[in-house]
Formats: C-alpha cells, sequence, structure tokens
C-alpha cells in the first residue's frame, strides 16, 4: 500500500483528533511535583494517541493557594515549572495545556498556557472572576479584559497573550483551539462562544470547579449546551486529589463533548491521577448551518497566518466601527514530532466597547 493510500486512512485527515482531558495528582504550592505529574500524564496521554491534553485550572500550582498567590517564590517556581512542561513537549506530537498565575505588568493573572514543540505558544488570561459565595478570585488576580499587554517574554521567548486567541495545527483539518477558564463558561455569553464565531472548533476549559450537591449534573448540561451551541468539541476539567479541603471538596470531573453529546467522562472522587480521551469528529456540521453565519457581528477578526510564522491580527469594533489592527514581528513557530506545525493566531471576537 502506498503512502497515500495510507494518508487516505489517517484519521486525522477527514478531520479526526483525538483528545484528552487529564486530573492530576497535585500538591498545594509545590510546583514541581505538580510540573512532574503533568508531563507523566501528558506522555501517558500522547503515547495513546491525543493530540491535545488539557489540564486543570491553576494546576501548576494548585487552584487553592489562597493568599500564597503573592509570594514571588511560588510565582518564580509556576514559571519555572511551566518551562519543563513546554520542554517535554519537544518530542511529543501533542499540546499541552495547564494553568498557573502570572506576573504581566506588576498585576496578576489566571491564565491557560498552550505549549507545544517545546515552547509555549501562548498565554490565556481567565475573563471572568467569581466572587461570590466560596470564591474570591478577585483578592488575588485581574480580570483578562483588563490586561493591556499583546504579548509577555516569557522563558526566553515573546509569547502572545490575550484571551482572543485561536491556535492551529497546519496538517490537521478543522483542529482550531481555543481556550476559557472554569467561571468563563458560567456567564451568559462565555468567551467560547466568540471563539467559536471566530473558527475555534475544540474549546478548552481549565476549571478547578469544587463539588457540590447537584454540581455535577449541572456541569454536564453546561458543557452539552455550549459544545452545541458552538457546533464544537468542549473539553472540561476540574481539580482532584491534592487540592486543599480546608473549605471546599474536589471530585476531579473532566468530559469531553462534541455537538452537545458526551464523548468521554471521567471517573470521580478517584484517589490519583487520571484522564479521559475520545475521538472528535469534523466539523462538517457548521458547514450545514446556515443560521451560525448570520449571528457573527460585521467587522470581526479574521485569521491571518503563514505557514511557518504565526502572525497576529487583532480587530476591534466600537459604536463608531473603527477598527485596529497590529501584526508584530513574531518568532518562528517550531515543530514538534508529528508533520503538523503548531501557530497561535488571534481573532479579536468581543466588541472592545460596549454600548
Amino acid at each position: 500500500m502506498n503512502d497515500d493510500a495510507l494518508d487516505f486512512f489517517n484519521p486525522y485527515r477527514h478531520g479526526y483528533a483525538r483528545l484528552a482531558v487529564a486530573v492530576p495528582r497535585m500538591k498545594v504550592a509545590d510546583p514541581g511535583f505538580n510540573a512532574a505529574e503533568t508531563v507523566a500524564m501528558l506522555r501517558t496521554a500522547a503515547a495513546e494517541g491525543a493530540v491535545l491534553v488539557a489540564f486543570p485550572e491553576l494546576g501548576l500550582s494548585a487552584y487553592t493557594c489562597d493568599d500564597l498567590f503573592h509570594q514571588r517564590a511560588l510565582l518564580d517556581a509556576c514559571e519555572a515549572a511551566l518551562g519543563r512542561v513546554a520542554a517535554a513537549t519537544a518530542d511529543l506530537g501533542a499540546v499541552a495545556i495547564v494553568g498557573l498565575p502570572l506576573r504581566v505588568d506588576h498585576r496578576l493573572f489566571n491564565c491557560a498556557a498552550v505549549c507545544a514543540g517545546g515552547r509555549v505558544l501562548g498565554l490565556v488570561p481567565k475573563t471572568y472572576l467569581p466572587n461570590y459565595g466560596e470564591f474570591y478570585e478577585a483578592r488575588q488576580f485581574q480580570g483578562g479584559d483588563t490586561a493591556l499587554a499583546r504579548s509577555v517574554r516569557l522563558l526566553g521567548d515573546e509569547v502572545p497573550f490575550g484571551a482572543d486567541l485561536i491556535f492551529e495545527a497546519e496538517g490537521v483539518p478543522n483542529l482550531k483551539i481555543a481556550c476559557e477558564i472554569c467561571e468563563d463558561v458560567w456567564v451568559p455569553i462565555p468567551p467560547s462562544s466568540y471563539a467559536a464565531l471566530a473558527g475555534a472548533t475544540v474549546l478548552v476549559n481549565l476549571s478547578a470547579s469544587n463539588i457540590t450537591i447537584g454540581k455535577a449534573d449541572y456541569r454536564h448540561r453546561l458543557v452539552s449546551l455550549q459544545s452545541s451551541r458552538c457546533l464544537a468539541a468542549y473539553l472540561y476539567s476540574s481539580a482532584g486529589l491534592g487540592e486543599s479541603t480546608t473549605d471546599l471538596g474536589w471530585d476531579g470531573q473532566a468530559l469531553i463533548y462534541e455537538s452537545g453529546d458526551l464523548l468521554a467522562e471521567s471517573e470521580r472522587f478517584v484517589t490519583g491521577s487520571h484522564f479521559s480521551s475520545a475521538c472528535r469528529a469534523s466539523g462538517c456540521a457548521r458547514t450545514r448551518s446556515a443560521t451560525r453565519s448570520r449571528s457573527m457581528p460585521i467587522g470581526w477578526g479574521r485569521f491571518a497566518a503563514s505557514p511557518s510564522r504565526w502572525r497576529r491580527r487583532r480587530s476591534c469594533r466600537s459604536r463608531c466601527g473603527a477598527r485596529s489592527t497590529a501584526s508584530p514581528t513574531c518568532p518562528t513557530t517550531p515543530r514538534g514530532s508529528t508533520s503538523a506545525a503548531w501557530r497561535s493566531t488571534t481573532s479579536r471576537s468581543m466588541p472592545c466597547c460596549s454600548g
């Protein structure tokens, strides 16, 4: 059988991709331990064919660090831990999406870091910070929509920073990834809705959702509906073993939905690290949905990227309809062990002005 025939029977050629959500065992305020667990799970998932592995919110530090997030020693250790995770992707055909606290312009953000090919491709800050009930994230973090920076100098690279990043793999059709974090999907219009309209087909939620009575069922309904409305795959994680139980309980629930259908779910209250994976289908349903394109406001950004370099384009729309575009010089995107070269593009989906 020749190579062309083999390529035809490769499911990735037809828009399929194996995705995984991992819930590693962790220790509070121990980024070295957490990075080691993350890398071990990443290697296991990649060995089973996963092209993308998503981890919980603030997984390199643990979510329950509280005011330790203000300690420089912890923040420095988290950046070093991110470097270890990014380096591990150099010889793997999988993208790792991990959570960590990150200092930007003397402010602290709750971020998802997308790593592939041995480096960090982009950083997505959490937009909506819960500050009610058992949550008080605004005590430590700033909302991503208040950030001024468009890029961050991190681990020797200039890394794109913003809630409007979309990550794309060349050679894997229809695999365009966007991230949001926990509370972002609990609001009336999640950032992932805008990302889906801008072209994202895989939506990833790094979460540290605690468990209360009835919450597991509600997560199912929430993720199912969002994946259905966006006609996308939706990966959802929850923090598990190792988080502080001083005030809260954790069940480590991980979900993968595709257009409203449950593809995979992890066990809950597992005493060790665990992950779930599933193979998602292509996005052909979007082509059939004529009403979807009608819901996209005029003036939204479009992808702009060349094969070997990423270039970012941000379009914003105010009441006067003004648009702005920035395309700074960016480093060459590295190649991983797969034939796909990962790159990040941006599409400024949310209006920059209200009113």
